[in-house]
């Protein structure tokens, strides 16, 4: 049997959605109004009143995100370490080998490669050097000839220390003459306990005087091991070899072409037996390994930002089906549907907003505390901070995005309902 209302053509009062009608008209309808200020505080009504729940699922978008930006933030650092390593030391500085013999010591290059090599065109100094062979650097005369530590002498000139872009720790370095003097590479120094000069230590049986130490060398670590003598010292004790190791720097425009003649220059009868390289090359590797670690590392961070999401629209939608009886309450006093999926939007967004927050400022003080511990400069990108809490919003929309339309469904007779 149809109603007047019905048949007039009107809706049905029970049909019209108690959320759009304005409670102060005569069933005139008004759509109600969600005021900024209430939004914010329904939206975090439940993070309130449930604080535990709220940080620990906040807690995986936090690691998520710090682990991003520490990522970011410890490779920029390091890398900028290595470049600033690159620009001190130069990527034209190169060198020359023989290869070792079974007994691990340097073989010679002949008398000639030397004078040959500061030939080359672009080609701007040449530090000859000779690792001499059977002789060990020891403190005292008690320690057994084969204990020697990995440390050994090496003659060289004092174009070494130019070519090298070395410096020196404490004292000077050695001249031409055949003076009993030595200068020990960082290394040596401290593996035989020398922090002075003026101390004596004992090279093939013989006692030389410390007149220098040097600071470490990131290209030359062989240096670094030896103590070092000149060719005239080196001759006055029974050597009367040829050079082992020369190391070279080119004009940085043209080092590759310079690098592709040098066996055949040092060696111009078995050039294939001569080996060259770049030492700058190492530091290369290593930034475009430590670019793969980071890489690898932000794809774990991914991970870890999903399941945080994951965890947000878990925590929500559970949040929904706790406080059905209240959704339903509002709907009956004129909340519209837009107004509870806002509210639980908001709630999923403050929850992700939070955390990313929080992930922010982890990875920056991983970053820092990282940096300073290695001496490093800190550099964060900034890409990486902003970048962080867009993706964390981004990732407080998705969650929130089901568990809000969920709750907007939810009808106003819920609220009569008994839990």
């Amino acid at each position: 049997m149809t109603t007047r209302a019905a048949e007039a053509g009107t809706p049905d009062r029970d049909a019209v959605d108690p959320g759009d009608l304005d409670p102060g008209t005569s069933g005139r309808s008004d759509r109600s109004r969600l005021r900024a200020t209430d939004l914010m505080s329904t939206s975090t009504l439940g993070l309130r009143s449930r604080r535990l729940r709220a940080l620990l699922s906040g807690l995986g978008i936090a690691i998520g995100i710090a682990s991003v930006v520490a990522v970011l933030g410890v490779t920029r650092s390091s890398q900028s370490d290595l470049l600033a390593q690159l620009d001190g030391l130069g990527t034209n500085l190169l060198t020359v080998v023989n290869g070792e013999d079974r007994s691990g010591n340097e073989e010679q290059l002949p008398e000639t490669a030397a004078p040959m090599i500061g030939r080359l065109d672009h080609v701007q100094t040449v530090a000859p050097t000779a690792q001499l062979p059977g002789m060990g650097v020891f403190l005292n005369d008690h320690v057994p000839e084969g204990q020697t530590g990995g440390r050994v002498v090496r003659a060289c000139d004092a174009r070494l220390l130019e070519t090298l872009r070395g410096s020196l720790l404490t004292g000077r370095f050695v001249d031409a003459g055949p003076y009993p003097v030595t200068v020990l590479g960082y290394e040596a120094a401290s593996t035989l306990g020398v922090r002075e000069t003026g101390t004596r230590v004992l090279l093939g049986g013989h006692w030389f005087t410390v007149v220098g130490i040097l600071r470490p060398l990131q290209f030359a670590p062989e240096i670094d091991r030896s103590a070092l003598v000149s060719f005239a010292a080196a001759a006055a004790i029974g050597y009367d070899g040829d050079p082992s190791r020369i190391y070279l720097r080119a004009d940085p425009e043209h080092a590759t072409g310079v690098l592709e003649l040098l066996a055949a220059a040092a060696s111009p009868a078995v050039p294939d037996r001569v080996s060259v390289n770049r030492p700058s090359d190492a530091l290369e590797a290593q930034l475009q390994v430590k670019e793969a670690g980071g890489t690898l590392i932000l794809g774990l961070g991914a991970i870890a930002l999903l399941v945080g999401a994951i965890g947000i629209a878990n925590v929500m939608v559970i949040s929904v089906l706790e406080r059905r009886s209240e959704i339903g309450l509002r709907r009956a006093l004129g909340a519209a549907r837009p107004h509870i999926a806002a509210q639980f939007m908001a709630e999923s967004l403050v929850l992700s907003t939070l955390g990313g927050a929080a992930g922010v400022a982890i990875g920056v003080g991983v970053t820092t505390a990282v940096a300073r511990d290695r001496g490093w400069t800190v550099l964060v990108p900034p890409e990486a901070l902003w970048g962080g809490l867009v993706v964390a919003v981004a990732a407080g929309v998705l969650a929130g995005l089901y568990p809000a339309m969920r709750a907007a469904r939810v009808p106003p007779t819920d609220a009569l309902r008994t839990v």
